[in-house]
């Protein structure tokens, strides 16, 4: 799962005209790395959203910045797990 995920995000973050080549699951969200800026991670937070089913609020957007691509990916796939395991957005 976590694979089709980390597809996804690069794909948006492509559809997002952001250069996706050389990125890894080490490569930083934030200024790190690709420098989403906290518009780009609104974005692409409602792309997993519509695709996933999972709910971010607007106050973890900080500490999104602060991920790589694999603790992005891990963290939707918790959501998508926990979602799965009580019936309601995580």
């Amino acid at each position: 799962m976590q694979e089709r995920i980390r597809e996804f995000v690069v794909a948006a973050l492509a559809g997002m005209n952001y250069d996706v080549d050389g990125i890894t699951g080490d490569t930083d969200l934030g200024p790190a790395g690709l420098d989403l800026e906290s518009l780009a991670l609104a974005e692409l937070s409602v792309q997993v959203e519509d695709e996933f089913g999972v709910k971010f609020e607007v106050e973890e957007m900080e500490t999104t910045a602060l991920m790589t691509v694999d603790q992005f990916t891990a963290d939707v796939a918790r959501r998508i797990a926990a979602t799965a395991a009580t019936g309601t957005a995580a």
